[in-house]
């Protein structure tokens, strides 16, 4: 099995922001010459998530609206009271839905549903450039 590793940097404006990724990964997939194997895309942080979706502006604003009821801005959060950043939410948001996301690729190519994208939402509460994590082990 052979290992490839990517970095990339993504500039975001602040919360809300959903940034479709995939044409990112499958670059690295083409690139890296393995043909079979499995992936994954993490953020090395805390307030951000990397998840699938169909990259939509219906479902997106849908996923926002959901991530709103299940962590919402504008209630106390023990980690704001802390720090003093409030950005409590974006921490809770990114534990919940998750900073990673694992997949298989096959033939040099993803393997995603019809309408399925791999995305990087922005959580915290100011604009940020990340760094994302593209590890692909395979042959």
């Amino acid at each position: 099995m052979a290992v490839a590793k990517y970095t990339f940097d993504l500039k975001t404006s602040g919360c809300g922001e959903v940034i479709d990724i995939t044409p990112r990964v499958r670059e690295f997939i083409q690139s890296s010459g393995l043909k079979d194997g499995i992936g994954c895309v993490i953020l090395p942080g805390s307030t951000g998530v990397v998840t699938t979706i169909e990259y939509e502006p219906g479902v997106i604003q849908d996923l926002l609206d959901a991530m709103e009821r299940t962590a919402p801005r504008g209630i106390p959060y023990a980690h704001d009271k802390a720090w003093g950043d409030g950005n409590g939410f974006s921490h809770v948001r990114s534990a919940l839905y998750g900073a990673s996301f694992s997949f298989p690729f096959s033939q040099g190519a993803p393997v995603l549903g019809t309408w399925q994208q791999i995305v990087f939402v922005e959580c915290d509460n100011r604009p940020r450039t990340r760094r994302i994590v593209v590890h692909l082990v395979g042959e």
